[in-house]
C-alpha cells in the first residue's frame, strides 16, 4: 500500500507531474524566445527549483526576503523579490547581495525611491530597482500612462545607489476568468500594460532593460509575447483545483496533495471525517467561485484518481468534513483508518503549513524528503 509509513497529515509531491509542468511551461517560452524567472513563493524548496529551470534558465523571483535567502544560500544568484520594498528592509537585503547575489527589488513609490537612496547610501550599497505596473489587477503599481512613472524613472537615473533595471506586472485578475478568451484578452492586457510603460519611461530617456510578466494563467494563454523579455509564473509546478477550473491545468496535472486518515463516520450528519483540517488544507474557498461543490479540496484516492462527488465540504481546525454531490457516502470503500488524498483548493495556502514534500513518483514510490522554507 501506498504511503503506508507516513503521518497523516502529511504533504506530498509527486516528482513526475511536477516535471511535466516544469517542462511544459520551458518549452513554451523557449519557443516565444524569452526568458522564464519562474516564481518560487509556491514551490520554496532547491530541488523544485532546478527543476523549473532546467534548460539554461536562472534567475527566479520570490515573495519573501526569507525565501531570496533561502534560495540564496542554495546557490542562486539571480533572484527578484517581487513585493514592494520598504526601507526598514534594506539591511536585510544587502546581507542577502552580500552572498553574491543580484537582488532586484521592486517599487510604485516616488517617496520610497527617495528613502531608498538615503537608506543604500547609509548602508554603502547598491541595488536594481524595478518599477510596478498596475495591469489591470488593482493591488499594487503605477498605471502605465500615470506621470508618476516619469517621476520614479527620473528619480532612479539621478540616483548615486539605485539603477533603473525594468518594469514589471502581475495580472492577478486573470485568476477570476474561467474561459481561454477571457484569459488571452487578461494576457493581452497585461503584455500591453507593461510595454507600453517601458516605452514611455525609453522615449523620456531612462534605459528599461528588462520588461516583466506573468502569471499561471497568462502564461498559459497569451497569444503574443512581443516586447516582453520574461514571464514570472509559480503556481504552474504544481497546479491546483483553482488553475483546473480556470482551465491552466487538469487533475492529472496536480503534483501536490494532501494525505489524510479518515477519522469517523458521522451517519446522522452524513459526513466523513478525516485528520486534515483547517490548518492542513488551508481556507481558502476560491474554486467556490466557480463550483458549489470543491469546498477545501477535491478527494482522491491513495492513486491520485479523483472520488467522483467527494469534495472537504468544511474544516475545522484538524478535522475535515467530506460530503458528497449527491448525498451519498462511500462509507463502505472509505472505512475508519483508510486513507485519502486531497488536491488543494489554493496551493500556495495549502503547501504553507509543511515544513517538507513527501516527494514520490506517480505508481506511488516514495522518493525523497523535500525541505521547504517558510515564515517571513
Amino acid at each position: 500500500m501506498p504511503f503506508e509509513n507516513l503521518g497523516t497529515p502529511s504533504l506530498l509531491l509527486d516528482k513526475d507531474v511536477l516535471e511535466h509542468n516544469c517542462k511544459i511551461m520551458q518549452e513554451r517560452v523557449q519557443e516565444a524566445g524569452i526568458k522564464l524567472r519562474p516564481h518560487m513563493k509556491t514551490a520554496k524548496a532547491i530541488e523544485a527549483y532546478h527543476l523549473a529551470t532546467e534548460g539554461g534558465f536562472d534567475g527566479i523571483t520570490v515573495s519573501t526576503l526569507t525565501e531570496a535567502d533561502f534560495f540564496a544560500n542554495g546557490g542562486v544568484t539571480d533572484i527578484l523579490y517581487a513585493v514592494g520594498i520598504v526601507p526598514s528592509k534594506l539591511s536585510e537585503a544587502q546581507r542577502i547581495q552580500d552572498k553574491g547575489v543580484k537582488l532586484s527589488l521592486i517599487t510604485d513609490n516616488l517617496d520610497v525611491i527617495l528613502a531608498l537612496d538615503d537608506e543604500a547610501l547609509r548602508l554603502e550599497t547598491t541595488f536594481p530597482i524595478l518599477i510596478e505596473i498596475d495591469s489591470g489587477g488593482r493591488r499594487g503599481g503605477v498605471l502605465p500612462d500615470s506621470k508618476d512613472l516619469i517621476a520614479i524613472g527620473k528619480a532612479l537615473k539621478n540616483s548615486k545607489r539605485l539603477s533603473l533595471e525594468g518594469v514589471l506586472t502581475h495580472a492577478g485578475h486573470s485568476y477570476h476568468y474561467t474561459t481561454p478568451e477571457e484569459i488571452t484578452e487578461i494576457a493581452e492586457q497585461e503584455r500591453l500594460a507593461v510595454v507600453e510603460a517601458a516605452k514611455r519611461l525609453r522615449d523620456a530617456g531612462y534605459s528599461c532593460p528588462i520588461v516583466s510578466a506573468g502569471s499561471t494563467p497568462t502564461a498559459v494563454f497569451a497569444k503574443s509575447y512581443e516586447g516582453l523579455t520574461e514571464i514570472r509564473p509559480g503556481v504552474y509546478m504544481f497546479g491546483d483545483v483553482d488553475q483546473m477550473f480556470i482551465g491552466a491545468c487538469r487533475s492529472n496535472e496536480i503534483a501536490a496533495s494532501v494525505l489524510a486518515s479518515v477519522i469517523g463516520h458521522n451517519k446522522a450528519a452524513n459526513r466523513i471525517l478525516i485528520d486534515a483540517g483547517g490548518l492542513a488544507l488551508s481556507k481558502d474557498m476560491s474554486a467556490s467561485e466557480f463550483s458549489s461543490h470543491t469546498g477545501y479540496g477535491l478527494v482522491c484516492d491513495l492513486t491520485g484518481k479523483v472520488l467522483e462527488e467527494l469534495y472537504v465540504e468544511s474544516v475545522h481546525q484538524e478535522h475535515g468534513l467530506l460530503a458528497s454531490v449527491s448525498g451519498d457516502l462511500p462509507y463502505a470503500t472509505l472505512p475508519v483508518g483508510s486513507r485519502v488524498r486531497i488536491l488543494p483548493i489554493h496551493v500556495c495556502m495549502t503547501v504553507a503549513a509543511y515544513e517538507q514534500y513527501e516527494v514520490h513518483s506517480s505508481d506511488g514510490e516514495l522518493l525523497a524528503k523535500w525541505d521547504r522554507v517558510n515564515r517571513w
